[in-house]
């Protein structure tokens, strides 16, 4: 008989799971706000005419530095825990994004104190933020499905071989599906109106996520090759791998 005077808890089966998951989502909440601000780097010295394409600058967004991150968790979390894992994850993440979506609105919309002046600042960068997360969404949910689910079949294909292929081929394909998506709906919110600009928008977001991949692959092989280990269930499948 259950003793009711007790307390009770459930037990979390993976310690390490719960982080990526947080980190994955947070990563996406801030990306989502940090994208709103259109970015210029190098305009003083970057000029140069390739066909249609006229580079002032490179044009990206404020989350540039931050969003390929949650492609490599994307690919931890899908090397070591699978494809209904990362499913997992994505619908974490679409929920929390759709809930912020929904709470900056309302705080918008909600009547401010006659002694706070910045409403207006307030109201126009959170303001564009529902066109950026419809935009994150579509993009980051078609792009990390793509890249866990190639990841994964790759890995079926090649086993524990080849990790370094499954990285990048993933990315390759994922990242360049996501920024194309991405770029098209949020150009606009984030002031950019030319085709000049877009084809350098997406140009330049595809190859600096992909190649953020490339730079961070030893830090990404120590961690899936630390969870590897440190995770029974995993363990416990490769031993029943090596006695088929």
């Amino acid at each position: 008989m259950t003793d009711l005077k007790r307390a009770v808890f459930a037990r979390i089966s993976s310690p390490y799971f719960p982080i990526l998951t947080g980190l994955f989502v947070g990563i996406m909440l801030i990306s989502n706000i940090a994208a709103t601000k259109a970015v210029v780097l190098f305009e003083s010295w970057l000029h140069f005419d390739l066909g249609p394409l006229h580079v002032n600058g490179l044009v990206t967004d404020g989350a540039f530095f931050l969003f390929p991150l949650s492609y490599v968790i994307g690919d931890v979390i899908s090397e070591v825990y699978g494809f209904r894992a990362m499913r997992r994850t994505i619908a974490t993440g679409f929920a929390a994004i759709v809930l912020a979506s929904l709470c900056f609105w309302i705080a918008i919309e909600l009547p401010a104190a006659g002694f706070y002046e910045s409403q207006d600042a307030f109201s126009a960068v959170l303001g564009a933020v529902p066109q950026i997360v419809a935009a994150g969404l579509a993009g980051y949910v078609v792009g990390e499905l793509l890249n866990s689910l190639i990841l994964v079949k790759m890995k079926e294909r090649a086993g524990e071989r080849h990790l370094w292929a499954r990285l990048i081929g993933s990315t390759v394909v994922g990242e360049f599906f996501d920024t194309l998506v991405f770029c098209s709906i949020a150009a606009t919110a984030i002031g950019i109106s030319t085709w000049s600009d877009f084809i350098n928008y997406v140009v330049i977001g595809f190859v600096w996520k992909t190649l953020v991949e490339i730079v961070v692959m030893p830090g990404t092989y120590a961690v899936v090759g630390y969870l590897k280990r440190a995770e029974p269930s995993y363990r416990e499948g490769l031993a029943a791998a090596d006695q088929r």
